[in-house]
């Protein structure tokens, strides 16, 4: 299992009953989670005061209910494999979300330390990578972070708005950075047009999601065939290829076999496993999705 478990900010305290409890900076949140099936006692002092629960609904979706927690605040992230500190300004917003992924800090990490090792060995390479449902960039500022030139692609202008200001707040302004509002694989498939080319790709893609003029993704649909266009992109050394899923339907192993499949001209090595969070209380971890990394 690939483990986020170089947080100083954020901790998963306890799980039970379908609920996770969480620390994020000096706030703690109750965040339903699919995953907690289990129901073990709550002994933690977080269950009784914590600053913002979410409530979900039996009908679908839920509401968060606040107590003492302001709009907006910010939690930072130093990474191993590069110098700088990231940070990432959090909100709760519909549907449980913060705007951060914590559980990927441990992709962060394994590309953060390609890009550097590559970048050491030659200084003058520009190391081009491009960042597919890139959210509120969490992985774009670790690229950026350890030297890379990125290219950020969301449907959402929002969310990309959101990520330049994490950019912003990391001292990343000035890092080269393109930020595209635009469904991916419409995206890819201009880039393919324009002969561009990319030494890495990461993929964040939603299990289901409309795209800015109502494009329907499915990712059981159309994950294989995004990843067939996309190795179009890819330069003929390429440096990594990164797929998380948080489908439960989409083990491991069939990360590895897409990954496997559309890349093996490159000769390159495939890593999938579950991704995971340690949980304070007892020691054991959370999963929270899988990701299939292909590397040269």
């Amino acid at each position: 299992m690939f483990i986020a478990n170089n947080w100083s900010e954020y901790q998963v305290i306890d799980t039970s009953a379908g609920e996770k409890l969480e620390r994020w900076g000096e706030y703690t949140l109750v965040r339903p989670d699919p995953q907690v099936i289990w129901d073990t006692p709550k002994t933690e002092k977080g269950w009784k005061k914590m600053n913002g629960h979410y409530h979900r609904s039996s009908k679908g979706g839920g509401e968060w209910e606040f107590f003492d927690l302001p709009q907006q605040w910010s939690i930072h992230y130093n990474s191993p494999s590069f110098e700088k500190q990231l940070t990432f300004n959090l909100k709760p917003f519909s549907f449980k979300h913060t705007g951060l992924f914590p559980e990927q800090a441990t992709n962060w990490d394994w590309f953060g330390k390609l890009i550097s090792d590559e970048k050491k060995k030659n200084p003058d390479k520009q190391i081009k990578v491009l960042n597919l449902f890139a959210y509120t960039g969490g992985a774009t500022l670790a690229s950026a972070a350890a030297g890379a030139n990125v290219t950020h692609v969301d449907a959402s202008k929002g969310m990309v708005n959101w990520a330049k200001e994490n950019a912003e707040s990391s001292g990343l302004r000035d890092m080269p950075i393109r930020w595209i509002v635009d469904d991916c694989v419409k995206f890819v498939e201009r880039e393919i047009r324009r002969g561009n080319h990319y030494d890495a790709i990461i993929m964040d893609p939603p299990s289901y999601g409309r795209g800015p003029k109502g494009e329907i993704w499915k990712i059981e649909e159309a994950i294989h065939p995004l990843v067939k266009l996309c190795t179009q992109l890819l330069t003929d050394e390429p440096l990594f290829f990164l797929i998380n899923s948080y489908t439960t339907g989409l083990q491991p192993a069939v990360l590895t076999y897409m990954l496997a499949t559309e890349l093996k001209k490159y000769n390159g090595h495939v890593d999938s496993e579950e991704v995971g969070l340690p949980v304070s209380s007892n020691g054991l971890v959370l999963p929270c999705g899988a990701s299939g990394r292909w590397s040269r």
